[in-house]
């Protein structure tokens, strides 16, 4: 005796009782493509930076609402803007950013740079002292001037 598989009902599709098979696998797993670039994050310090403290930030702006005392340190790959008075050191575009600046409200600083190019305060015009000031590069020139 033959056995004979039951026929479908009537307007039913065959195929849709049997899975589907899958394609045969040809595609090679690659690594997910890599993260957009990120802007810069800035980073706020809301109280002043004393002797002996150093922020170093590598990736972007440092905005300092307070001073920066004798022996301390900001160091930002991007720029720097202190609202205070500056007197330790303040260094940005560590990164390589040729195009940072340093800003501050009141300079009696011990240094300035920027991407390496610096000033200690023996170089720094005595005019100068005491005034809101920004700095920038320059072709391989660290120009200071007053912010009228």
């Amino acid at each position: 005796m033959t056995s004979v598989p039951p026929e479908p009902p009537a307007g039913s599709d065959p195929s849709a009782s049997t899975p589907p098979t899958p394609p045969p696998a040809t595609q090679q797993w690659s690594p997910p493509p890599p993260a957009p670039e990120r802007a810069p994050a800035s980073l706020v310090v809301e109280s002043a930076i004393r002797s002996g403290q150093a922020i170093f930030h590598p990736d972007g702006d440092v905005t300092v609402l307070g001073s920066v005392g004798s022996g301390a340190e900001v160091m930002a790959g991007g720029s720097i803007h202190i609202y205070g008075t500056l007197r330790g050191r303040a260094m940005a575009g560590t990164s390589g950013n040729r195009q940072a600046r340093i800003f501050c409200r009141h300079l009696e600083a011990e240094l300035l740079a920027i991407d390496g190019y610096y000033r200690t305060a023996e170089d720094l015009d005595a005019e100068l002292r005491t005034k809101p000031v920004q700095a920038w590069l320059a072709d391989e020139t660290l120009f200071i001037a007053q912010i009228d």
